[in-house]
């Protein structure tokens, strides 16, 4: 790192006079103009257009005010990219009281040079008129928050939750999600999960919210906010080939909508691996359509790392004879790892071992078989 300052420096010499000829200033500028090409990678047209400044001096200064804040030079690299603009703000007045912000909500070092990095356009937002503001707003509503790790990382997600006019448009949209009956808790995990929708404009948010009220969910229902969460992750496009998919192992719209209003995050699922649960649970379970209409959340479970290698060893038990009645699988599927082992493979000393291995390399046997 101090290489970068110290050949920068060196290169840009004949900043630090006042009296710089206009041959100097010529062949500065042209010193510029290749460090941020091929330093910091810019595009041959902008760094023309950042090498016009009228203050070179304060370019140096801003390189090691990144470095003293302990960013790497990878990371100055790429806020730079990011943000280039930042080359020529004021040093002391705009970019310190910035970076100190951050590291009062527990950013720094490295930490704070990796946020920057992903965030730098947040170092050209008012500091006083939207990062404050907008930052007491979010902590208010995401609670139990540590060492605001939750914060900075809805910040990381979305630059725009601590850029925008706090009135006008953050605190607009959270009233309007409480007005349709979002609070506490599921505001956020609102907030946590989908950051954009309290920058939305209010006419996307009504579009969403239209459109979950037309799926059959009422504001009043807690799964009102976790229906939206869904819909806004997902095309029209992508829920119509999921709903198809529902359609070609013969559930009718009204059951497949009463899947997704008992849980909405089903659709949140690839089509992928909801067309792998139903095959197995309808063609290799057995189970009647009525099953999974009730239980939707079984399809969530991972295939490869739970049902698959249960289900192989409760076939091992059945065939041994070693289970003197069939479990529920449905509850087998709910039970914890360890009280699984516990029931399942630990209790059959003599079996234990080749069932533990069966399971570990259930789900890989299954597909070679």
């Amino acid at each position: 790192m101090r290489t970068l300052r110290f050949n920068f420096t060196r290169q840009c010499a004949c900043f630090f006079s006042s009296r710089s000829s206009p041959t100097q200033a010529s062949q500065t500028s042209a010193s510029i103009v290749d460090y941020l090409i091929r330093t910091i990678g810019l595009p041959e047209a902008q760094a023309l257009r950042f090498s016009r400044t009228k203050n070179p001096e304060n370019l140096t200064s801003v390189l090691n005010l990144l470095q003293d804040f302990g960013f790497s030079e990878s990371q100055i690299q790429s806020s730079v990219r990011r943000t280039p603009q930042i080359l020529f703000a004021k040093v002391d007045r705009t970019l310190k009281p910035k970076l100190q912000f951050f590291q009062q909500l527990g950013l720094a070092g490295s930490d704070l040079g990796v946020f920057v990095s992903k965030t730098s356009t947040l170092l050209t937002v008012s500091l006083e008129k939207k990062l404050i503001p907008c930052v007491e707003i979010l902590k208010h509503i995401i609670s139990e928050d540590d060492n605001n790790k939750y914060l900075i990382k809805v910040m990381q997600r979305c630059n725009g939750v601590v850029s925008v006019d706090p009135q006008k448009r953050l605190l607009h949209n959270i009233s309007y999600f409480e007005s349709c009956g979002i609070h506490g808790s599921q505001l956020s995990m609102l907030l946590k999960r989908q950051p954009r929708l309290f920058v939305a404009k209010e006419s996307e948010l009504q579009s969403l919210v239209s459109r979950v009220l037309d799926m059959g969910f009422s504001t009043d229902s807690r799964m009102f906010a976790h229906a939206l969460l869904t819909v806004s992750c997902l095309s029209t496009e992508t829920l119509m080939t999921k709903f198809n998919l529902f359609r070609s192992f013969n559930f009718s719209e009204e059951e497949y909508m009463e899947m997704f209003r008992k849980a909405p995050v089903l659709l949140r699922a690839s089509v992928g691996k909801l067309k792998l649960g139903c095959e197995f649970f309808l063609n290799t379970m057995k189970f009647k359509r009525t099953v999974l209409i009730h239980r939707p959340s079984i399809l969530m479970n991972s295939m490869e790392e739970r049902v698959v290698p249960r289900y192989i060893v409760l076939q091992i038990l059945k065939t041994k004879g070693l289970l003197k009645k069939e479990p529920s699988f449905i509850n087998i599927l709910h039970l914890r790892e360890e009280q699984f082992l516990d029931r399942f493979i630990s209790r059959f000393r003599e079996d234990a071992q080749e069932l533990l291995v069966t399971y570990k390399g259930g789900f890989l046997d299954s597909i070679e078989d």
